[in-house]
């Protein structure tokens, strides 16, 4: 009688004959994993390290080169980063630098396209068509997913370096450079009022920012827009015009603009009058050296506030919107948008002139703190855009790193603030002497060590307290205190 078999046995014994259907069928499913993982490492490789999928694979000019090329492209990136680390500044001057933005631009386009190549090489050699129909489109699928994620990512950087290399061009001239005055730079904060044919024509806020060009320490000097009777350096224009100082009608600060526009024969090769015109005055009344000026439309200053995405400011009282009124910002500490913030700046319903110039001081140390570097970086283009449209400026490009530097330190220093208002000084009858001496009691009270300077915040007190007129502490009898403090963020 014939031995029985079981059928599992009869299985492993047919299984095991060579040219069984199971088996041939086994080994392709093994060959096509094999085949899919070594596919997918290519890819991997080629993702870390660009040119090494081709070495392996005997393509070795080519992985050779790409693996040099990569390599140097890290080296360099790791060495600007200890650049940085060390020295700042000079990070902050490649950054401002046109050319080194036109070289940077053109590195990673070719970076983006090089690498593409390489990435659509790797898929090639880990043999598509050999591959299963679903790991075929799994391959498909990853590498068009990885294909568009590093060129993307290098060409969206390009665009940014591209919009920064504009933003330069467009916002800041190759002018020469001013020397510190006594060890600080003086710049001229010009908010203009906003309107047909008034583009620097009517000066609505001026503020002069006097910057310690080592620490960044910053003071802001408030001029009021309604100011008369003040005299103009010796030599200049002006001082011949008016000999006995800015005097008659109309004569306040805020006019000199439109004053000089309609006498340009006086200030014969100037593209700007105005600003010329309302700096000499300036530096007539301070007696400090201005070596740059920045204009700020007011209308437009929405769009810088809003491409930030807001700013966050205490409001102490309701602050009226338009004219006639249209609406109120309620009191609270609140998160304003553009229009909200011009409106914050500007209202003078229901208040003064000089309580909203301490108003606009609050609003310039809240943009010091809250505009970060994370801020720049997540929303360049936008603030880019809305600078290029509504700030003029006669800083050299050359300049723009050293002044980025100083605006990065000053976020950790107390901001002072002076204003030329009353009560301590009769508008229409400025005591220039003791205007210079404010300032230069600002000035040395700042220039001392003040420990570890101030904590970062948001540029305004929650806790602050005080009677307040039209949403700043102080009274037009009293003074208002944000226009006069060593520390502004105290007061606002």
């Amino acid at each position: 009688m014939a031995p029985v078999t079981s059928g599992s046995t009869r299985t492993r014994s047919t299984a095991s004959h060579p040219g069984h259907p199971d088996l041939a069928a086994y080994r392709a499913r093994e060959l096509g994993r094999v085949r899919f993982r070594r596919a997918l490492t290519l890819l991997v490789m080629t993702l870390l390290m660009p040119g090494s999928a081709q070495l392996v694979m005997g393509r070795k000019q080519v992985g050779r080169l790409a693996v040099r090329v990569w390599l140097a492209c890290v080296g360099s990136a790791l060495l600007l980063a200890a650049v940085g680390w060390l020295w700042p500044e000079v990070l902050f001057r490649l950054a401002a630098d046109t050319t080194v933005l036109a070289v940077l631009r053109t590195g990673l386009t070719v970076l983006a396209i090089g690498w593409t190549l390489l990435l659509i090489d790797a898929w090639r050699l880990g043999d598509p068509l050999r591959l299963r129909q679903k790991q075929r489109l799994a391959m498909v699928g990853l590498n068009g997913t990885v294909v568009f994620a590093v060129a993307g990512s290098l060409l969206f950087a390009s665009h940014l370096v591209a919009v920064q290399r504009d933003f330069i061009t467009t916002m800041f001239g190759d002018g020469v450079a001013s020397a510190a005055e006594h060890g600080r730079y003086n710049v001229l904060l010009i908010g203009g009022d906003a309107g047909d044919g008034r583009w620097g024509l009517r000066t609505d806020s001026m503020t002069v920012a006097s910057i310690d060009e080592e620490t960044g320490r910053t003071i802001l000097f408030g001029l009021p827009r309604n100011m008369t009777n003040f005299p103009f350096p010796e030599g200049s224009e002006l001082a011949a015009e008016f000999p006995d100082g800015y005097d008659c009608e109309t004569c306040t600060l805020n006019s000199l603009a439109t004053w000089a526009a309609d006498h340009r024969d006086l200030f014969k090769g100037s593209e700007t009058p105005g600003i010329d015109a309302t700096i000499e005055g300036i530096e007539g009344i301070t007696g400090l050296k201005i070596n740059y000026y920045t204009l700020v439309n007011m209308e437009g200053f929405k769009s810088l506030v809003t491409a930030m995405g807001g700013l966050t400011l205490n409001v102490r009282d309701r602050i009226p919107i338009g004219v006639p009124v249209v609406d109120y910002i309620e009191p609270g500490v609140r998160r304003l948008n553009g229009f909200q913030t011009l409106w914050f700046a500007r209202s003078r319903e229901s208040a003064d002139d000089y309580s909203r110039m301490a108003r606009q001081k609050c609003v310039m140390s809240a943009m010091l703190q809250q505009l970060s570097p994370q801020t720049v970086l997540t929303k360049f283009e936008a603030l880019a855009d809305a600078s290029t449209h509504l700030i003029e400026t006669d800083l050299p490009a050359s300049e723009v790193g050293e002044f980025t530097q100083l605006a990065l330190r000053a976020k950790s220093q107390k901001v002072g603030t002076v204003s030329f208002v009353p009560p301590a000084i009769n508008t229409s009858d400025p005591d220039i002497d003791k205007i210079r001496t404010m300032i230069d009691d600002a000035i040395t009270k700042s220039e001392q060590p003040s420990g570890s300077g101030r904590k970062k915040g948001p540029g305004f007190s929650k806790s602050s307290s005080g009677a307040s007129t039209g949403g700043s502490i102080g009274s037009l009898s009293s003074g208002y205190a944000a226009n006069q403090s060593a520390d502004l963020s105290k007061v606002c």
